[in-house]
């Protein structure tokens, strides 16, 4: 269920509500009794971060590449056993 927020244009009660999407807003203040009590427009409460997602959806298509290490070079002095 989401969260939402209310404030009241008399007293200025601000109270977060959890209550279902099909559910009547509230208009009682429960603090001054008054029918002045309204939802309040709030930013969305998460944020998608991270490689594989756009700003607002899942990320189709191909799979990311993953980065192969590169062979580390021969030291050309014949000590190691990649130069014998």
């Amino acid at each position: 269920m989401p969260i939402y927020a209310y404030k009241c244009a008399a007293c200025g009660h601000a109270e977060d509500v959890m209550q279902k999407m099909s559910a009547a807003a509230l208009t009682v203040c429960p603090q001054c009794g008054k029918e002045s009590f309204s939802k309040q427009l709030t930013a969305a409460g998460f944020q998608l971060k991270g490689n594989g997602y756009y700003a607002t959806d899942f990320k189709g298509g191909s799979p990311a590449k993953k980065e192969e290490a590169a062979p580390a070079p021969a030291c050309g002095t014949g000590a190691c056993p990649a130069c014998s």
